[in-house]
């Protein structure tokens, strides 16, 4: 298995709700976020700049809310990956103390950056993401 992927980022004024806490969207944003932290960190150039990616599915799943002024660990690693699938998994939490604060699984569809069209990933590339 390849090595989680981690980001940190801070809770800003703008991510708090009415009800005090880290709105769901944003936890959206940050699932999104650190994917493409991940494949901008670990992608070779050339897939860089040759692939983009959609979503397909999101599954979230809240489990304690995040609070103003927190340190967020977001941590994000590719399971199954197939020629035009990568199912993506990513834990966000508390960086103070570890709490799980939500879990997302989604699928993502690679497609040629020129075309818009799906396009598949080699398996050199698949290998350096995927479990």
């Amino acid at each position: 298995m390849t090595s989680p992927f981690e980001l940190t980022v801070t809770v800003a004024p703008g991510d708090i709700d009415e009800l005090g806490h880290v709105n769901n969207t944003v936890y959206l944003r940050w699932v999104q976020e650190v994917a493409t932290a991940h494949w901008q960190a670990i992608a070779p150039a050339a897939e860089r700049s040759a692939v983009a990616w959609v979503v397909t599915r999101h599954e979230i799943d809240y489990k304690a809310p995040a609070l103003p002024g927190d340190e967020i660990l977001l941590r994000t690693w590719v399971g199954k990956a197939t020629r035009l699938t990568f199912e993506r998994h990513t834990e966000i939490r508390r960086r103070s103390n570890e709490q799980l604060l939500a879990q997302a699984r989604t699928l993502w569809c690679p497609i040629n950056s020129a075309t818009g069209r799906p396009t598949r990933v080699s398996a050199e590339v698949r290998s350096q993401f995927s479990t």
